[in-house]
């Protein structure tokens, strides 16, 4: 048997079948599968905690690359105090989703002309990345007639130690080198651009809280130390997110009051430089990821050489991170059941559960311990509601798309 990660707290069975928001399952997928299901209480519950454990003074942005569907965005913007986006395709979605453009951030190493004039049309701030970044914004603006905000997203020397991806630390394509800021700064400030200050992003998934902990004082410093080099406040300070959730066996919670605690200290020491800034910290799977489900349909189950094969309607077209795809180096299992007798007794003998394409690659669960699966069970796959349907080849062999549904 291989182990599965944990399925994630306020999850709960009615009559022996998995419910989510209230709802059978088996009432959610009558109108077919496979369909991914977002929880709102459970988001509503995540932002809550999230904004008891961490300083009043720190802003929540909802990193909107984590899932993009339209009901939960307008859902979200109701919850947080803005969207960070990365493509003019979600500048078009956060705004109809409802939040204000001045309250977007706009990051990505690779805007074109045409989202970086739709950006500063709107008021959103541009998180820019480069020299030549910041010139053709400038020049776009003053061609619109419109003070352009920018703020400058800083590669920093350091990243997220143990975090599952590395965004900062070396050379990469995403902001500018530190020792290069101090100068842009000054020229944005002096352009006649709205001066905005600095995005800091350093990793992704990071469940240590002892990591995520020195990453925002090395964060707070560098902002610091930034300031003074270029002779500028700074407004704004997007401290990048990082907040990870547990996929996998043996991953643990991230202890948020540990990490709130420590920075609402930090908060109390800054320098003068940033005695007045807005703080904000970007996240996108800690707020979305737990509260989905991917539900898929049994259609065949069979036999190879004594192990036990679950055939399914669904597969790594809906769920690349689930098969092993997206990111990870060794492929494990994420929380896994039967939807339709969650809790019942797993049966002694492991079962894979595998989804309908052509390839080898498309395996959603290698191996594990689940009750006896039966052509027409319902399989769910939590740790769903992020990077799961944009972030997945939908078109791969002709499938379609799964639905999605905000419950």
């Amino acid at each position: 048997m291989k182990p599965m990660g944990p399925v994630p707290a306020g999850f709960a069975s009615i009559d022996g079948e998995l419910a989510i928001g209230g709802q059978k399952t088996g009432d959610l997928a009558a109108k077919g599968t496979p369909l991914f299901v977002y929880d709102r209480a459970m988001l509503d519950a995540r932002v809550a905690d999230l904004r008891a454990a961490m300083p009043e003074r720190l802003a929540v942005h909802y990193a909107m690359k984590a899932n993009p569907f339209p009901p939960l965005l307008a859902h979200m913007a109701g919850l947080v105090d803005g969207f960070d986006i990365a493509s003019g395709g979600e500048l078009r979605l956060a705004l109809e989703a409802g939040m204000a453009a001045g309250r977007i951030s706009f990051a990505g190493p690779g805007k074109d002309d045409g989202e970086l004039e739709a950006a500063i049309a709107a008021g959103v701030t541009l998180n820019t990345e480069s020299a030549a970044e910041i010139r053709r914004a400038l020049a776009i603006g003053e061609r619109l007639g419109v003070a352009p905000r920018l703020a400058i997203r800083v590669n920093p020397v350091f990243d997220i130690k143990g975090s599952g991806m590395k965004m900062g630390g070396g050379a990469k394509p995403f902001g500018v080198d530190a020792e290069l800021v101090p100068p842009l700064a000054r020229e944005i400030a002096h352009s006649g651009a709205q001066w905005r200050g600095f995005h800091i992003y350093a990793g992704s998934q990071a469940l240590d809280a002892d990591a995520v902990i020195a990453t925002q004082a090395a964060t707070l410093a560098l902002a610091g130390d930034l300031a003074e080099q270029a002779g500028v406040d700074v407004p704004h300070c997007n401290l990048g997110g990082g907040f990870g959730i547990p996929y996998f066996p043996g991953d643990t919670p991230l202890d948020l009051a540990q990490v709130g605690a420590a920075l609402d200290d930090a908060f109390r020491a800054l320098p003068d430089r940033l005695a007045e800034t807005q703080f904000a910290i970007e996240l996108g799977r800690y707020l979305v990821g737990e509260a989905g489900v991917y539900l898929t349909r049994v259609i065949d189950v069979k036999r190879s050489h004594g192990e036990i094969f679950a055939v399914t309607d669904g597969g790594l077209h809906h769920q690349l991170a689930a098969s092993g795809n997206f990111g990870t180096v060794v492929r494990r299992n994420y929380p896994v059941a039967v939807a339709n007798r969650f809790g019942e007794a797993a049966m002694e003998s492991e079962q894979t559960i595998v989804g309908r394409l052509c390839t080898p690659l498309d395996l959603l669960a290698n191996k594990v311990a689940l009750p006896e699966i039966r052509a027409g069970d319902l399989v769910a796959i939590f740790c769903a509601g992020a990077y799961g349907a944009s972030a997945s080849p939908s078109a791969f062999l002709g499938h379609g798309p799964a639905r999605e549904l905000l419950v």
